[in-house]
């Protein structure tokens, strides 16, 4: 789950870990209150921020500086409500619906800080690089060696001599390395007590009078952990979701939405995957990724053809399943379900292994739905780029 900019710097706050001074604001008015405030403060800057889940938001025009109240208001206006399109977002962009005004910094340096778990070490990994406010995909990509990391032992924790290796790697002076190590643990913490699985202060700056804070805060968390939240489930914001998406979390559907035509149904994330892979490989171009999981019951298969449907650019499904958990008769019989159901008039192809796979077959040929089914995932593969093609 991902949270905003705001939400994401309160947690931080949390934590004792230094941020601007800011506010939320849903329409105009709030905003100047917030940049009045600011300013009153004595604040000679406010910076006026798009919340929206996706970076490059300054790129796009969604982050503009501000002198005066007049100016606040006038970015403000700018800003919210804005198709806000960045390289995250897609060509369609984001509907601008929350600002952060927050007040300017005296910025000396831009770094980098992120927190990851590392799934080859079954770690957390700090990492940190002098190369802030960048793409960090871009830094690792071109110049690896500008990314300083630090294993953290689950045992053990973050240790304090762990932050001081990279804060003197980052450059930092001798009087702000003790500040950089509270800083660091504060945010190891915070990455720790709300079950994060990612953590990036892009970026993290030095002030000119020596000071550390988070200008930036990306935050995602570990959706199978939110059941120990229930602080954190309240601060998602579905208006940044996939319509369909949400849909499909109702009825614990793993579903992404994609740009192709070839609606997917599978049972297993690597299955799936596959699945994508080899429509693309037949020439097609697959709709979604939906895991409906091992151990699916007929309504949920029912729910997932009502999500899939609902795309109006799908031109044909493949449903691709191994039976085990999820015995290939049940599955088959939920299909029929669905299909009548729902009426569903655009080809269905289908390639099913697995338990009881000889009775799922008898189901679908006797269920009198013109259902195409493939031997192999390649022939139903075929099949259904050339059902989608029409």
């Amino acid at each position: 789950m991902k949270i905003h900019e705001y939400q994401a710097k309160e947690i931080l706050r949390k934590h004792a870990v230094t941020v601007p001074d800011g506010e939320m604001a849903t329409t105009i008015e709030e905003a100047e209150r917030a940049a009045k405030n600011l300013f009153d403060a004595g604040h000679n800057v406010v910076v006026v921020k798009a919340q929206i889940h996706a970076g490059g938001r300054g790129k796009g025009g969604g982050v503009k500086l501000a002198k005066s109240l007049e100016e606040a208001v006038t970015a403000s206006k700018q800003i919210l409500g804005m198709q806000l399109i960045t390289h995250q977002t897609g060509p369609q962009g984001q509907k601008v619906q929350r600002l952060l005004i927050e007040s300017g910094s005296a910025i000396d340096r831009e770094l980098y800080l992120g927190l990851v778990l590392d799934r080859a070490s079954a770690k957390v990994v700090f990492m940190a690089s002098k190369s802030g406010g960048m793409e960090i995909e871009e830094v690792a990509h071109e110049n690896p060696d500008a990314i300083f990391k630090e294993y953290i032992d689950p045992a053990v924790g973050f240790a304090p001599f762990q932050a001081r290796k990279l804060a003197f790697k980052l450059g930092l002076t001798p009087a702000q390395v003790g500040e950089a190590v509270k800083f660091m643990t504060g945010l190891y913490n915070a990455f720790m007590e709300t079950d994060s699985s990612l953590m990036e202060i892009n970026p993290f700056i030095t002030t000119k009078d020596g000071k550390l804070a988070a200008l930036d805060c990306k935050i995602n968390f570990d959706d199978n952990a939110l059941f120990r939240h229930k602080d954190l489930k309240e601060l998602r914001d579905v208006a940044e979701e996939d319509p369909l998406e949400v849909e499909a979390s109702k009825f614990s559907l793993n579903y992404i939405k994609l740009d192709g035509n070839i609606a997917c149904m599978v049972n297993g994330a690597g299955l799936a995957m596959a699945t994508m892979d080899i429509i693309q490989h037949s020439g097609g171009s697959p709709a979604n990724f939906l895991d409906v999981g091992g151990g699916a019951n007929q309504e949920q298969i029912e729910n997932a053809f009502g999500i899939l449907l609902s795309d109006p650019n799908v031109k044909a499904i493949f449903i691709n399943i191994f039976g085990g958990i999820l015995r290939v008769d049940v599955l088959a019989t939920a299909v029929v379900a669905a299909a009548k159901k729902l009426n569903v008039q655009i080809p269905i192809v289908l390639r099913l292994e697995g338990t009881n796979v000889e009775e799922g077959r008898k189901i679908l040929a006797d269920s009198g739905l013109n259902f195409q089914t493939g031997a192999t995932m390649k022939e139903a593969a075929d099949l259904v780029v050339a059902a989608a093609k029409g």
